[in-house]
């Protein structure tokens, strides 16, 4: 397994919503490490790895949203750190904001350099407001992306599909191409992971898939969702031969970052990865255990094997590091 690059993060931003299907389980309280010594680990990081490690990319992000305190400053040594942030930018959950606000913001964002905007929208104004149980969310979001076009960025939206939003997407795609003269829209299947695990019951099928009109199929990546049953019987799983490590700073285990050179955590993540990953059999031999041959709903390949590795794991007792958690030290195998 070839290790290609390294993460290095702090969830250390609040985020104003509590969203269905949160990646990161987002439970109101920052786990991440405080912002300035955060900084600071990430340069020596990327000063280690130039030297000893230079096969590696290296980058730097924060979270739980963008609603950094001093955003500009933050833009800044992000950019100085050659972290993609800089230049894209995820802009759910951000804080209330009138339109001379959202004109201000935009503005900044792209005085200091930002390329790119983009914002999720899970359905329609109510449905929207309460998947990321917030009201006003839904507004909030084209108010943005509108001053985002106002101020020269490209502005992007992503589409979660799922068995309720997909009778909402075609009105849905109409209303963001009058209201955002967005330049891209795309269809996407939610993970399982995080908050994810409890929308299963609501995961899109073949049957939803009837209800898009051709346009709005053009907008999902049929190469990357498929039905269970096609990756099960068809030639399209891959298997996974590269890893980007995750080194999260969290504010509760100082150990790892305060105790420990860069290549010893390198070393470690790579360690718990090779530690997950041999607990369990192959996609094959799971898929034989716990696949659906005749199965209708839509996976990613990464997000139907983590569903066979809990499977298997509920069923023997598997008691491991879990390194798809993405709030902590883990990895992604592509």
């Amino acid at each position: 397994m070839k290790t290609e690059s390294v993460l290095l993060q702090s969830l250390c931003v609040p985020c104003a919503n509590r969203c269905r299907y949160c990646l990161l389980s987002w439970d109101g309280a920052p786990v991440g490490a405080p912002w300035d010594r955060s900084v600071e680990l990430a340069r020596q990081y990327k000063a280690w790895i130039a030297e000893h490690r230079p096969e590696l990319r290296f980058s730097f992000a924060f979270g739980y949203s963008m609603e950094h305190p001093d955003l500009r400053g933050a833009l800044r040594t992000l950019r100085e750190i050659g972290s993609p942030q800089s230049d894209f930018l995820q802009c759910d959950g951000m804080r209330m904001r009138s339109p001379a606000e959202c004109a201000a913001l935009t503005a900044m964002l792209a005085e200091e350099g930002v390329k790119q905007l983009n914002f999720t929208f899970y359905g329609l104004r109510d449905y929207h407001d309460r998947f990321a149980a917030r009201p006003g969310d839904f507004d909030l979001l084209l108010r943005m992306a509108r001053a985002g076009k106002d101020a020269g960025l490209k502005v992007s939206v992503s589409i979660p599909l799922t068995a309720e939003s997909a009778p909402q997407a075609d009105p849905l795609i109409a209303l963001l191409r009058e209201k955002t003269a967005c330049d891209r829209i795309y269809l996407f299947v939610p993970h399982s992971e995080g908050w994810g695990a409890g929308i299963q019951n609501i995961r899109f099928s073949t049957d939803d898939l009837q209800i898009l009109s051709a346009d709005a199929l053009s907008l999902l990546n049929r190469e990357l969702y498929r039905p269970e049953e096609e990756w099960i019987t068809g030639p399209w799983y891959r298997e996974e031969t590269k890893r980007t490590l995750l080194l999260s700073l969290r504010g509760d285990e100082p150990e790892r970052w305060e105790k420990r050179s860069p290549g010893e955590w390198i070393a470690e993540a790579e360690a718990l990865d090779e530690a997950y990953y041999a607990a369990f059999p192959s996609f094959r031999a799971l898929a034989e255990r716990y696949g659906d041959p005749d199965g209708k709903r839509f996976y990613r390949q990464r997000d139907l094997f983590h569903r066979y590795r809990r499977l298997y794991a509920a069923e023997f007792g598997v008691q491991v590091y879990d390194v798809m958690d993405e709030r902590r030290t883990g990895s992604r195998r592509y």
